[in-house]
């Protein structure tokens, strides 16, 4: 039986008597504890990252726009923007829950009863007929749930793991692409989500949550790694454990999860993939484009489910 390839300890490029497993994205080179430096996938030796220095203009980013001087500052605040409406939602319950959750078509809720829910009752219309209480969704006027949703939390490990999630992947992320960009991204991916909720879950469904913000995070990774040409694995085993765990659990929005990936994904490669020249204006562009056809597509379902 042939025995697993141990790892082999090479030389630092600087210093040959320091063994290290570890290299540098851009050229390979092995690198010690004293000459990794952090990027935005992996590490690099100080070499790549000064002749990648040179080549963009000081307080440039690597993809445009200024460099951010604390990159964990907008993750920051979205994690306290999330925090701070889940604390509202345990002061106000199910009813601010009910307002900020994204809902395709509404649904029928008991007046008397706020846990129990008439299936049949699909419009404002016959909910009142069963003596219901009509909770609006995207397609009877809630609008704002698109976005909303992907800022709201119920259950304390929801909020958790999310948040967890954000607090790694994005400082990288605005290290990378900038803040204004960063937070394109970001908001661009939970606007993809919900589109996709609206497209394939059912119009009774109720979303909520940052998942879909947090896999496009993940897809903006991907794509970071790949226009840098950086070791992905870590990256697409963390999207591979992500996915099976979508899709083993049936609580889970597997449309929110898949939306907000792909749109995460078209939204970094609009940035890091646009030419050099007039790099901001197409990169805009190609940002406004997007939102506009998410927009739309939201606009077209929420006409068919009223």
């Amino acid at each position: 039986m042939t025995q697993p390839q141990q790892p082999v300890a090479y030389g630092c490029y600087r210093h040959p008597d320091r063994a290290t497993y570890i290299r540098c994205q851009r050229c390979g080179r092995p690198i010690c504890g004293d000459c990794m430096i952090s990027a935005a996938v992996g590490f690099q030796c100080p070499e790549c990252v000064a002749t990648f220095a040179k080549q963009t203009r000081q307080h440039e980013g690597p993809f445009g726009g200024t460099r951010s001087t604390n990159p964990r500052l907008t993750t920051i605040v979205l994690i306290g923007i999330n925090v701070a409406v889940w604390a509202l939602i345990l002061i106000g319950g199910d009813a601010i829950a009910n307002l900020l959750a994204l809902q395709p078509g509404g649904f029928c809720l008991s007046a008397t009863d706020p846990t129990q829910w008439f299936p049949g009752a699909t419009t404002a219309t016959r909910c009142a007929i069963v003596g219901g209480a009509w909770q609006a969704g995207v397609a009877s006027g809630a609008w704002w749930q698109v976005i909303t949703s992907a800022f709201t939390h119920v259950q304390v490990w929801h909020i958790g793991m999310n948040m967890l999630s954000l607090w790694f992947l994005g400082p990288p992320m605005e290290t990378a692409l900038g803040r204004t960009r960063f937070l394109a991204a970001y908001l661009l991916s939970a606007l993809a989500g919900s589109a996709a909720v609206m497209w394939f879950a059912e119009p009774t469904t109720q979303t909520l949550g940052a998942s879909g913000a947090v896999f496009g995070l993940i897809g903006a990774l991907i794509v970071v790694g790949l226009k840098i040409k950086a070791d992905l694995r870590v990256a697409f085993t963390w999207l591979a454990i992500n996915l099976v765990f979508t899709f083993v659990n049936a609580g889970i929005s597997w449309q929110g999860h898949i939306g907000g990936l792909l749109g995460g994904m078209a939204a970094t490669a609009i940035i890091v993939y646009a030419p050099r020249e007039n790099r901001s204006r197409v990169q805009w562009l190609g940002l406004a484009g997007l939102a506009v056809a998410t927009i739309a597509a939201i606009v077209v379902r929420a006409a068919q489910l009223a």
